[in-house]
């Protein structure tokens, strides 16, 4: 892999713009980078809304955990269809006209949840938000390259995805708050507003952003051929299955394991959060120089935290799963930066087909990881969960320890 910003524009195979090439169009630059933060934010904190949530909404609609976190099962398995599909689906449609139709689609969704009478309703809700959230992330995620210059390609895809981890600093906890004080669809509702908002800022501060040429599915498919490639989408499957399986019952954990109070659910989200925002930029800095060894500190580091919560929970409560929850944060706010590094590195010349394959497979293993985790909470409790998420983040550490990697020095 590149060592240098310059090599990571080359790696994502399409000239970054120059900022003289800025100076001469409308739009583009820092502020359209943050809009796309902001979409990503939008777009994880809908999809990660029900965390905080699972045990009022499944109070109120008369479920088990298990069943309310399907809300999180369906909208991970469309969101895994929707990426490669809408990548093909919208040609050379202009970038910004997608992204802000999609944004429009998931503001539509969190009304028809903070509405939903049942939880049938409440899924077909959570079917709308994958469509919007896999649309957005395949596109977004590659369009750092086109809004700055070259030097600062790699700060600009940080900061995107800082998104994700400010998605849990601020998104799901203040929906937990929200939850707390007006009740969970008071929370969808906010939402509603905050897609709007976005879908607003995208069409205002976003440059044209033609396609240079259509996504084709030969072109998707051909990607696969890398082992590199192979080797990340592997490694997403296993860590985000993992990961998913823990944090998708953490309520229940922290409450059932820990003893913690309803009322302090919301300040240990806060933690995970923040420590996961450093853990983006940090990871973001050293994936862009070796992501093997970025990935194999994140994949240690999660694997201990989640395998550690139930012992020391019980030992020593709510502080001492605090600093296992902060520590977790700080691992997996690393994920989403280190593993689309190391698929762009997989694939120069294919960044939108790379990023469509990342999100499938990526929303895929948060579909699958909410599933088993429900069958682990259901059948096993609390701690099987943990146990269960901690072994997958142990393949994934074997998965990026053995395969084959992008670059020189990494394979």
């Amino acid at each position: 892999m590149a060592n240098s910003e310059g090599g990571m524009t080359a790696m994502m195979g399409e000239p970054a713009v120059t900022a003289r090439e800025l100076g001469r169009r409308r739009g583009g630059g820092w502020p359209a980078v943050g809009a796309l933060a902001a979409a990503t934010f939008t777009v994880v904190t809908s999809e990660m809304l029900p965390v905080g949530l699972l045990t009022p909404i499944g109070r109120e609609l008369r479920v088990s955990d298990g069943t309310a976190g399907l809300t999180l099962t369906v909208t991970g398995l469309v969101a895994a269809v929707a990426a490669p599909l809408l990548t093909l689906l919208v040609g050379r449609t202009d970038r910004r006209a997608v992204l802000v139709a999609l944004m429009g689609t998931l503001a539509a969704a969190n009304l028809l949840a903070a509405c939903a009478p049942t939880v049938l309703v409440l899924l077909a809700a959570r079917v709308l938000v994958g469509l919007g959230m896999g649309g957005v992330w395949a596109i977004a995620a590659g369009l750092a390259v086109r809004l700055v210059p070259g030097r600062r390609v790699a700060a600009a895809t940080s900061l995107i995805f800082s998104g994700v981890a400010a998605a849990s600093v601020l998104g799901v906890p203040a929906g937990t708050f929200l939850g707390e004080l007006g009740g969970w669809r008071t929370a969808f509702l906010a939402m509603t507003g905050v897609c709007g908002a976005v879908a607003v800022a995208l069409a205002v501060l976003l440059p044209p952003l033609p396609a240079a040429d259509a996504v084709r599915l030969g072109g998707v498919l051909g990607v696969l051929r890398g082992a590199p490639v192979r080797t990340g989408l592997v490694l997403v499957a296993l860590l985000v299955t993992g990961h998913f399986a823990a944090y998708t019952y953490v309520r229940p954990v922290l409450e059932q394991v820990a003893g913690a109070q309803a009322d302090q659910i919301g300040t240990l989200l806060l933690g995970f959060g923040l420590a996961g925002l450093a853990g983006n930029f940090a990871a973001g800095a050293a994936a862009a120089r070796t992501p093997r060894t970025a990935l194999l500190v994140i994949c240690g580091v999660l694997a201990a935290a989640v395998l550690l919560m139930p012992l020391v929970g019980r030992g020593a409560g709510v502080p001492g799963a605090a600093v296992l929850v902060a520590v977790w944060g700080l691992a997996y706010g690393g994920v989403s930066v280190s593993t689309q590094t190391w698929l762009m590195a997989a694939a120069p010349g294919a960044r939108e087909a790379a990023s469509a394959l990342f999100v499938a497979v990526f929303n895929g293993a948060i579909a699958l990881g909410a599933l088993l985790g429900g069958q682990a909470a259901d059948g096993w409790g609390a701690a099987g969960v943990m146990w269960l998420g901690g072994a997958l983040a142990v393949g994934a550490w074997v998965t990026v320890a053995v395969g084959r990697g992008p670059g020189r020095g990494e394979g």
